[in-house]
């Protein structure tokens, strides 16, 4: 089976781990995969470009001239036809609208995976955003990777037959020679408590909050530190706002870090604070590295925090009642290691890569025998 992931990629994201850790994971005697990604400048992050060839694996680029250029449906489909591609496995509104309609003229078979839904602004990319979403109906079949989201497929009007949930699973080879490194320190503040984030910086991350609550422990502790990696459309704003803050000196906006699996090895808790997630993969990750995790409780992340049990909760914009989990992980060392055994082993046992490509393999088969 040739299949073709296609994304919109603007960076180095949760979708773009995503599909690498799928790809990595998928046997490639049954599976040819290939990527394409839109590259619309020089300037563009391209890491999952560079990272999917570093696989040993196939990878396009679609030159594009503007955001929403209608040569890149002419362009996808002579790649389509070129590499006799059987199904298109597209990722994000705008990889969606531009695949289905390829798919449509190329005469091949569609998968989608949402992984998540974007609480945007602007009016104009709402209104792609829409449009993507409307597209789902038209796929051979739609794969979300939380019940949350499945619930959010069905209220698009898709058909509940064309859905297929296949829950998120992140790549255990990669966590686990992480692990096994022995490498000097990256922060050597070691008298302070490393909070940490992965992710991008944008507003639906809602870094505000986090930014809060770690001002609000400071006043208390000022024995910490939060480190922030990643990039996106409001880190400028943040910089500025924790400029402001009697803790500023203490958050570091780290940027897009290639070795960010070894800066999570090194926090004594991994934190998020968003509004909407599908199943957090940096979180997922933290998780399987031994990290304890705290978070609001947003659906996506409640299947992986288990309370007291896998990392703690608050709810969602409740600041004080986050900067109390915060607290008891990072000041009770006996609980924080249970809270991270647990974690771990909850990964391990029901959030693989390994699994989900074999889900994914299935899908395949049954998505090109199915002739209507």
């Amino acid at each position: 089976m040739n299949i073709l992931q296609f994304i919109c990629s603007s960076g180095f994201y949760g979708a773009e781990m995503w599909i690498l850790a799928l790809a990595k994971n998928l046997d490639q005697a049954k599976v040819n995969c290939h990527l394409a990604i839109t590259r619309e400048s020089d300037e563009q992050n391209i890491e999952i470009y560079n990272r999917f060839q570093g696989l040993g694996l196939t990878a396009h680029q679609i030159k594009i001239n503007s955001r929403f250029d209608p040569m890149a449906v002419v362009k996808l489909c002579k790649l389509i036809k070129r590499n006799n591609v059987d199904i298109i496995h597209t990722h994000g509104y705008k990889s969606d609208i531009i695949g289905i309609i390829a798919a449509g003229m190329s005469g091949i078979k569609t998968v989608a995976t949402p992984h998540g839904f974007e609480n945007a602004k602007d009016f104009k990319l709402q209104m792609f955003i829409r449009l993507g979403c409307i597209a789902f109906k038209y796929f051979d079949c739609v794969a979300p990777l939380s019940e949350d989201l499945y619930s959010d497929i069905l209220g698009h009007k898709v058909r509940p037959d064309k859905i297929r949930l296949i829950v998120n699973g992140v790549d255990l080879t990669e966590v686990e020679a992480e692990k096994s490194e022995n490498l000097p320190l990256l922060f050597p503040h070691s008298e302070e408590k490393k909070i940490g984030y992965v992710g991008q910086i944008a507003h639906r991350k809602n870094i505000g909050n986090m930014l809060d609550t770690f001002d609000l422990l400071y006043k208390k502790h000022k024995d910490i530190r939060l480190f922030l990696v990643g990039d996106g459309p409001m880190r400028k704003e943040l910089e500025k706002r924790a400029m402001m803050l009697a803790s500023g000196d203490k958050i570091e906006f780290l940027g897009y870090r290639k070795d960010r699996l070894r800066i999570i090895k090194e926090m004594d808790l991994f934190c998020m604070t968003s509004s909407l997630e599908g199943i957090p993969r940096c979180m997922m990750e933290a998780m399987a590295m031994g990290t304890p995790v705290a978070a609001f409780n947003i659906p996506g992340v409640d299947k992986l925090i288990i309370p007291e049990e896998t990392g703690l909760m608050a709810e969602f914009g409740d600041v004080e009642g986050l900067k109390q989990c915060w607290e008891r992980i990072l000041f009770d060392e006996a609980f924080a290691k249970g809270l991270a055994k647990n974690g771990r082993q909850h990964i391990l046992e029901h959030f693989s890569a390994k699994r989900m490509a074999e889900e994914y393999t299935e899908l395949y088969r049954e998505v090109l025998a199915d002739s209507s």
